[in-house]
């Protein structure tokens, strides 16, 4: 689903505790529509991941805005979510080609320039990643 709507109060579960989940698991983003105000619960749906927390009664001209922030906003967080993630991924790789220049660098008398242009030049040959060039000579230079 693109987006769940639902209560805090349902007859066999706390809607928190499967807001959480849904939000947990990257299921949907979560909604709250609830008659429940108080803070101890608001405070909760927070740390459970809800994107919008709305307090019954509510008028209809609200509920497509709150729809619309509400996908906005996980939008937005996934959008973070992947760029955090291969920004990660560009450092674990960088380490890796470091690394892996030490290593030639060291053994083979190369200069830091000669030993990235190696790597990359073996990289585009071979038509595998950078990293994956890195880790391989990592992995026989320690045999």
């Amino acid at each position: 689903p693109d987006l769940v709507i639902m209560d805090i109060r349902m007859p066999d579960m706390d809607g928190i505790a499967a807001a959480k989940t849904l939000t947990q698991e990257k299921i949907a983003p979560v909604l709250l529509l609830t008659a429940f105000g108080d803070q101890p619960l608001v405070e909760r749906a927070k740390e459970a991941g809800v994107v919008n927390y709305i307090v019954k009664p509510l008028r209809e001209s609200e509920v497509t805005p709150a729809i619309e922030v509400a996908l906005a906003r996980y939008n937005e967080f996934r959008a973070l979510e992947e760029k955090a993630r291969s920004l990660s991924e560009q450092l674990e790789t960088r380490k890796f080609v470091e690394r892996a220049k030490g290593v030639l660098m060291a053994k083979q008398g190369l200069t830091e320039q000669e030993a990235f242009s190696k790597i990359q030049k073996t990289s585009m040959n071979s038509r595998k990643s950078m990293r994956e060039v890195a880790e391989a000579i990592l992995l026989t230079n320690e045999m």
